[in-house]
């Protein structure tokens, strides 16, 4: 334990290690019914330059529909999926030799979260929303998410959007680390705190704090694009 401890706060810092650890605890105790997420949110620059070049070639990216079958290793439920597609997002796959080797999400305007009870907004249309970068563990490290967001990058440009909003788990360094190394900007951050029906939110934006007693008391947090630049940070 006490190794696992160290590990976690190398990777984490002491405050995220403490909310994981907290949230692990609640979890445990509550049989699930508790949890603690913290979120940061950032922007990344959907810019012109390729970043694969001829690397990653046998990775074939195709996009995914609401009528597409599945694969039965597919790591998220049904009605998640479904619920996604009914916003109107779209989804990229990745498949390596037959297999399916990872995928990313995208959606405009709005996007109703599916692991807390919040909305996000984006108010500018040269901004878009990507979530649920997921790779096969054992592809990650080769070229699935370049290739996965080279192919997103296109897409993107062509529908002009410049940035990319993205919400990251502050309890996922390698996350981060992937998404610093294709240049980001912070946009704030956020604390959810679940509680069986109840939800606290503490947040960096407006409106700062929300008390949710239902499923359908959903926060919005509004994030704007506008002031940044049509060049990379």
């Amino acid at each position: 334990m006490t190794t696992g401890l160290r590990h976690t706060y190398a990777q984490l810092g002491w405050l995220n290690a403490i909310l994981y650890w907290l949230g692990q605890l609640l979890a445990a105790a509550s049989a699930g019914s508790w949890a603690l997420h913290r979120y940061h949110f950032v922007a990344q620059y959907v810019g012109d330059v390729p970043l694969c070049g001829a690397r990653g070639l046998d990775i074939d990216i195709r996009a995914q529909t609401a009528a597409d079958a599945r694969p039965p290793d597919y790591p998220r439920p049904d009605h998640v999926v479904s619920q996604r597609y009914a916003q109107g997002a779209s989804s990229l796959a990745a498949w390596r030799k037959g297999r399916l080797a990872g995928f990313l999400w995208l959606v405009s305007d709005t996007y109703l979260e599916d692991e807390v009870r919040v909305r996000y907004r984006l108010a500018s249309s040269r901004a878009a929303w990507d979530f649920d970068v997921w790779v096969r563990p054992e592809e990650r490290v080769g070229w699935v998410f370049p290739r996965l967001w080279e192919s997103a990058r296109r897409q993107l440009r062509q529908r002009g959007v410049r940035w990319t909003c993205s919400r990251i788990s502050a309890f996922n360094p390698a996350s981060m680390r992937a998404h610093a190394r294709i240049g980001m900007v912070r946009l704030g951050g956020a604390l959810f705190l679940r509680c069986g029906r109840w939800q606290w939110m503490w947040a960096t934006l407006a409106p700062y704090f929300h008390l949710s007693r239902h499923p359908s008391d959903c926060p919005q947090l509004t994030f704007d694009t506008s002031s940044l630049p049509d060049i990379a940070p």
